[in-house]
């Protein structure tokens, strides 16, 4: 069969274009490409000492390659150690034998923080799932939320008639932090991404540091 001369122009130029579409589709990064920011809001199952939640939010950019720079600052309802509880059993049973009514307490050591750092994601062939490492650096305020409550009735007044609560009961303390964890994000829809998250967290704090685990999700989005 002889072909048309007419048709040899018209096949390059779409085979130029073809090429051209390609070369386009491998240049354009993915939607998941780590040299992105984000944001997002993140809710945690804490442990250690005893159980409780953590709340909070995270944002972060790339600063060189893939590393990203990122703050993080949150709230963890309780981080109440050994040690802590310890203190208030030993109260509670001074006030036992210093005076007739029934003596019960409750220890609690909420805790607000904030941090910065780095994470670092890994390259890997999939799209939608990315793992990465983090580290950060920053300071948490503990509260000493102890009370003491004396025929059932919680009277700061009355306590203070027959024992004095010293730091390690009562007041608050703001103390260094380190964070360090990892995790691996979902691209789940569009720029929407599911993180799953492990956070060990180590409150240097006067006394006896206080270690919190964090595990849980976050819901954001990149940008």
């Amino acid at each position: 069969m002889i072909r048309s001369p007419r048709k040899a122009p018209l096949l390059a130029i779409a085979a130029t274009l073809a090429m051209s579409g390609i070369a386009t589709a491998q240049s354009a990064p993915p939607a998941s490409d780590p040299a992105t920011g984000y944001a997002e809001v993140v809710a945690h199952s804490a442990f250690g000492n005893v159980t409780s939640q953590s709340y909070g939010g995270e944002v972060g950019y790339s600063v060189w390659k893939t590393a990203q720079l990122f703050v993080e600052g949150g709230a963890v309802g309780d981080v109440a150690s050994s040690a802590t509880s310890g203190g208030a059993q030993a109260i509670a049973g001074a006030l036992t034998q210093l005076q007739p009514e029934a003596v019960s307490y409750s220890v609690k050591q909420p805790v607000a923080f904030v941090a910065a750092g780095l994470r670092y994601p890994f390259a890997v062939h999939a799209r939608v799932l990315r793992p990465y490492v983090a580290g950060a650096f920053g300071a948490a305020r503990v509260k000493n939320d102890v009370h003491f409550r004396l025929g059932g009735v919680d009277s700061p007044d009355k306590l203070a008639q027959y024992v004095t609560l010293g730091s390690d009961l009562s007041g608050t303390t703001t103390s260094a932090l380190m964070n360090l964890g990892g995790g691996v994000e979902w691209l789940a829809w569009h720029r929407l991404v599911l993180d799953f998250q492990y956070r060990y967290g180590r409150i240097f704090r006067d006394g006896g540091g206080i270690n919190v685990n964090r595990a849980g999700l976050g819901v954001g989005v990149t940008f």
